[in-house]
């Protein structure tokens, strides 16, 4: 029953007026009222905002169509003053159907939080595809009571089924304040069911336990961060409209590749042999296949040096014949030391190196390993910030205070 109707007068709809018809007749109004179209109805434009910003949350309704707009205020609801649109955009949005605008003070939604899954997958999932199954454990509403909790379900006296109260403190002469609190009668449901009124099954809670396996298919190519949702699988909330269960990829590391959008990359280790005289190396694709990655001799192979192969990349995403590269990335491993003997013997084989003249007067050297340490002063310190250090007040004798005069 609703005991005041002002706000719904407000609006020109009746108090049993659909979520549509007070979208519809608010954006009336609004349009009709709002600042950039009429500059004197700042009042009136800010007066109907507040009242749709009300009207539209189904908590707030039910507390104004029991206790009118006191209800309101004594709830923590905005006044008169609050609402409206403060970007020249919003109402280009709200006549085009592009939301209603950030000044609405937010509408809570009436879906159940979704449920988030991480499902690793390797690389050679998401190279060849792959049908996985995930079993998740659900909320659902209790099928013995229909989500009800009881037979004898009551609206909580204490907060009249808010679910929460309103205490006024007084703090001092002429200084009130208000603080809203969870209701400690029927912890914040705003129902209450007696002990021997509760359903056998739920106990009460309106909703039970259910496993229910969910099937993915992973596409070939398919992002590693791929996230798949599927809608109103998930927990249910007694009032609520079903969660959604949210599968998102995450890829495993692979002992050989990394992923790079469609490219695949990879480290290949030979050695100075090979990276001079040419080199023949067979690799296991990621769809077991063998391919042979060679050079020709002659054709030499430097250190870092990044060779690709088209095609032999990760497939495309919905276009798996299209594949990106193979990327590889050469790592020279040198010996630690050779027989002098055979030194020689390559050295005449290789290209004699550039020999700049040498003076008469030289002193042989020892050549050793570098220690990773420096030395300063004679000793082995760590190396100072600054190669000078400055001191205020503090200069070479005799030069206190003096300064340099730029002629």
């Amino acid at each position: 029953m609703v005991r005041e109707t002002k706000y719904y007068d407000i609006l020109k709809v009746k108090p049993d007026a659909s979520e549509s018809e007070l979208k519809k007749a608010y954006r009336k109004l609004a349009m009709k009222y709002h600042p950039d179209k009429n500059p004197d109805a700042g009042d009136k434009f800010k007066e109907i905002s507040h009242v749709y910003e009300v009207l539209s949350d189904p908590d707030k309704r039910k507390i104004y169509d029991e206790g009118g707009e006191q209800a309101i205020k004594e709830g923590g609801g905005r006044g008169g003053g609050g609402g409206g649109f403060s970007n020249p955009m919003d109402i280009f949005n709200m006549m085009f159907g592009g939301g209603m605008g950030g000044g609405m003070g937010g509408r809570q939604s009436n879906k159940t939080k979704p449920m988030v899954h991480k499902l690793g997958v390797t690389l050679e999932e998401l190279y060849n595809g792959k049908l996985r199954k995930l079993a998740a454990t659900r909320d659902i509403l209790c099928n013995a009571c229909d989500g009800k909790g009881g037979s004898n379900v009551k609206t909580c006296p204490g907060c009249k089924g808010r679910g929460f109260k309103i205490e006024t403190v007084r703090m001092g002469p002429g200084m009130v304040t208000q603080s809203q609190a969870v209701c400690g009668e029927c912890d914040g449901k705003g129902e209450i069911i007696p002990p021997s009124s509760r359903c056998k099954t739920c106990r009460g809670k309106k909703t039970s336990k259910e496993k229910k396996v969910i099937e993915i298919t992973v596409d070939k190519g398919m992002p590693s961060d791929y996230k798949k949702v599927f809608y109103g699988e998930g927990d249910h909330e007694p009032g609520k409209e079903p969660g959604d269960i949210v599968i998102q990829l995450e890829e495993k590391e692979h002992a050989l590749f990394q992923r790079h959008g469609r490219d695949l990359a990879m480290k290949l280790d030979i050695n100075v042999s090979e990276s001079l005289c040419g080199m023949k190396r067979v690799v296991k694709t990621l769809d077991n296949r063998n391919i042979v990655i060679s050079t020709h001799p002659g054709e030499v192979i430097k250190q870092s040096d990044i060779k690709m192969i088209q095609g032999e990349g990760m497939p495309t995403h919905k276009d798996p014949f299209n594949k990106g590269k193979l990327i590889i990335i050469f790592n020279i491993s040198f010996p630690e030391k050779i027989d002098p003997t055979l030194a020689k013997k390559l050295a005449a084989l290789l290209p004699k190196p550039d020999k700049p003249p040498v003076p008469k007067d030289i002193e042989e050297v020892h050549l050793e390993v570098f220690d990773g340490e420096a030395t300063w002063g004679g000793e082995k310190t760590a190396q100072p910030d600054d190669d000078y250090e400055e001191h205020e007040g503090h200069g070479m004798p005799g030069m206190q205070g003096a300064q340099c005069q730029q002629m």
